[in-house]
């Protein structure tokens, strides 16, 4: 009985032992994820501002192929002025092509005012991708630190996993079935009993006539309380 309880002694440290390393751990995917968060919203504002840029520029280039194609047509009609016949239709065409030219001027001025907006989004843009660059470059720094880290963590449970199945081939079957159950809830799995028979796993008090056969058969049961696998403390002490 003993060598069945030092065998899943030592297959519970590994469990232990892999246990903290994940704890260690388990924050850096939440980090990491907040930190790649941070910096898309830090992208998304820079690209906020080059979008506004560029619907500028582009508008006043939609104004400025407007205006080329308006001269073009009033070049057209300021042709076809000597060629009316009538006072009213030289009238007509002289007019239209008046309201043409105050349109022209009126987005002529557009095109000086979107011009101005755009050299000041253009500083706008280019002080937000300067602030970017700075504060990006912090930022994947301590991406990369933390995937660093988690990938050592994880390298090292892998090497450790390696040693649990060797810890627990030397497991009796029925045992480590019982004990993989319980440690699926609650770790650790297996604890002893100290006098005068308190379980250490949920603090509870057990019955003296088992605790008594614990410490004389250098065995294990349950835990009523906790559903523990338990034994006398006694029972893994190196003999003397």
């Amino acid at each position: 009985m003993r060598e069945k309880l030092l065998a899943l002694s030592a297959l519970q440290k590994v469990d232990v032992e892999i246990a903290a390393l994940k704890k260690s751990a388990e924050n850096y995917p939440k980090e990491i994820a907040e930190l790649e968060r941070a910096l898309a919203q830090e992208k998304a504002a820079v690209d906020l501002e080059k979008t506004k840029l560029d619907d500028l520029d582009k508008q006043r280039l939609n104004l400025e192929q407007t205006i080329a194609e308006e001269k073009d047509k009033i070049r057209k009609w300021e042709a076809r002025l000597t060629e009316q016949r009538s006072t009213r239709e030289y009238s007509a065409l002289a007019r239209e092509i008046d309201i043409a030219k105050k349109g022209q001027q009126t987005m002529a001025e557009e095109v000086v005012e979107l011009g101005k907006q755009s050299t000041i989004q253009r500083e706008v843009a280019r002080t937000k991708a300067a602030d970017f660059d700075g504060k990006s470059k912090g930022l994947v720094e301590k991406v990369d630190q933390l995937k660093a880290k988690l990938a050592e963590v994880e390298a090292q449970v892998r090497g450790v996993d390696g040693k649990r199945g060797d810890a627990a081939k030397d497991v009796d079957g029925d045992l480590l079935r019982r004990y993989d159950t319980i440690r699926k809830k609650r770790m650790p799995a297996l604890v002893p009993l100290v006098a005068p028979g308190t379980c250490t796993g949920c603090r509870m008090a057990i019955r003296a006539q088992l605790y008594n056969m614990l410490v004389a058969s250098k065995g294990y049961d349950t835990c009523p309380s906790c559903m523990r696998i338990i034994y006398a403390e006694e029972a893994l002490a190196a003999p003397k």
